[in-house]
């Protein structure tokens, strides 16, 4: 998938990545993707939720070799 961002969260533990994720949102315009790629296992509920409930949306995530990938569209 292709992003207009991409933001590499890896080797940050909670809540570090969430607060990255929100910064780099922030400079994207409304519609653009943002590409997280974390490290750490608990980023799969925290990114979930917190797009959720800011109103963007998660579009995809995937996991390999214990990399999570997370696309997120901004609202």
């Amino acid at each position: 998938m292709n992003a207009d961002k991409v933001l590499d969260a890896k080797g940050i533990a909670c809540p570090m990545p969430i607060v990255r994720t929100k910064k780099a949102i922030e400079e994207l315009q409304s519609g653009q993707i943002l590409e997280v790629q974390t490290t750490d296992k608990g980023s799969q509920n925290d990114l979930t939720g917190w797009a959720n409930s800011t109103g963007h949306q998660l579009i995809e995530s995937a996991e390999e070799n214990g990399i999570y990938t997370f696309w997120i569209k901004k609202k």
